[in-house]
């Protein structure tokens, strides 16, 4: 990277000790060519690290649109160049402030998660072996056991029993080879940042949190799904919590004013409704059975016998779908001495059934044909199908077929 000569001045990361900052003054210590890439000597920018994204913000009046954690240092990505009026050079002092309705939403949802994956362990023996924070919501994954409904409900309870209880978090910084009381061990070396929640949990953490588990607001854990061997849970936080909440609540309003009904009568509404569609398509699924049984038959009766004997039928379809013809097929093919053959023009492909006395295997003399004309498919003795690549393969089959 051309641009000032890089440093290997260390970068203060001012998040470790006051994640409430907004803003700061720091010194340029390196940059790439074209001033979209720029070292500090310290930052309140927070880099995508251990499942939490980064901050976003300015940086001399131009938007941060990344930041990369490279061990000692952190690069700020920006929109544009820094304008030559910062001075833009290595040395130069430039003023920075982050996004506070991102950070602030960052540190709800990091500081839920320390109590979660606390609140599992403690109760059920629960590991968190991975964590993510999304957009919307985010997401732990848990290993040591089921999460039934049961046990969900009951872990929500107590998460947010420990928000009502307003606990303090804490921040220390501590030798690793010393460290005591951590939920997870950590691998790290040297100095570790313990981020605790009194009472409740000790974890080697890099993030933003909130100063009491007040701060955090309501825990809402939306779904559980098995992934792998662990149970990945979904969950929001505080402002996020709210807008869940108040989303809900809108569409199941909807869905109540859609039944005439007030809100809590409507899930029992909505099963019968489902239960009363699926009486009904059962009906209707009957219905088209007897259709289909009745067009065949009546088929076979208007469809003169060849000179073998065997009564051959022809459907042509422009669009559609051969499934609908399927049960006509076996109800013509269910009387003696009988071929059926349906094509669909788009896209061009065949039906093929055949009664089991007119000597004809449908799926192996459909499976040749298909071959011989560059298609697919297959079937049984009885009934086949397949598609070819054209409308002329197509006419060709069917000259096979006939």
């Amino acid at each position: 990277m051309g641009g000032d000569a890089m440093t290997d001045a260390t970068t203060e990361r001012l998040y470790y000790t006051d994640s409430y900052l907004r803003e700061f003054r720091a010194h340029i210590t390196a940059r790439s060519e074209d001033a979209r890439t720029v070292y500090l000597d310290r930052t309140l920018f927070y880099p995508a690290s251990g499942g939490q994204p980064f901050d976003t913000g300015t940086l001399g009046g131009i938007a941060v649109v990344d930041v990369v954690d490279e061990e000692d240092r952190v690069a700020h990505l920006l929109a544009a160049p820094l304008p030559a009026a910062t001075g833009a050079g290595t040395g130069a002092e430039i003023g920075g402030e982050i996004d506070w309705a991102r950070r602030f939403d960052h540190m709800q949802q990091h500081s839920g998660q320390h109590l979660l994956s606390a609140i599992c362990e403690e109760a059920f023996g629960l590991h968190t072996v991975s964590f993510h924070l999304g957009a919307e919501s985010s997401t732990i994954d848990l290993e040591g056991g089921p999460l039934d409904a049961a046990r969900l409900a009951a872990v929500e309870r107590l998460v947010n029993e420990a928000v009502f209880a307003n606990r303090p978090l804490s921040v220390q910084f501590e030798d690793a080879r010393a460290a005591q009381g951590l939920r997870k061990a950590s691998e790290r070396e040297g100095v570790l940042r313990i981020v605790s929640i009194e009472g409740l949990d000790r974890s080697a953490c890099g993030g933003t949190h909130v100063r009491a588990t007040g701060e955090i607001g309501p825990v809402l854990l939306r779904k559980v799904e098995k992934i792998r061997q662990s149970m990945r849970v979904e969950f929001v936080c505080g402002a996020r919590a709210v807008r869940r909440a108040h989303a809900d609540f809108d569409a199941l309003t909807k869905i109540a004013q859609l039944f005439s009904a007030p809100l809590d009568e409507t899930p029992a509404m909505v099963a019968a409704q489902q239960e009363s569609a699926k009486a009904g398509e059962k009906f209707r699924r009957k219905l088209e059975l007897d259709l289909a049984a009745y067009q065949g038959r009546d088929l076979y009766t208007a469809t003169a016998p060849g000179a073998d004997g065997v009564r051959r039928a022809m459907q042509r379809l422009e669009r559609g779908n051969l499934e609908d013809l399927r049960a006509v097929a076996q109800n013509f093919t269910a009387q003696p001495l009988s071929v059926f053959v349906a094509t669909l023009a788009d896209p061009p492909s065949v039906l093929y059934a055949a009664s089991a006395d007119s000597g004809v295997d449908a799926g192996k003399l459909l499976k040749t044909a298909l071959t011989d004309a560059g298609g697919r498919g297959g079937g049984n003795a009885r009934i086949a199908q397949g598609s070819v690549p054209d409308a002329a393969a197509l006419d060709a089959l069917v000259a096979k077929l006939a």
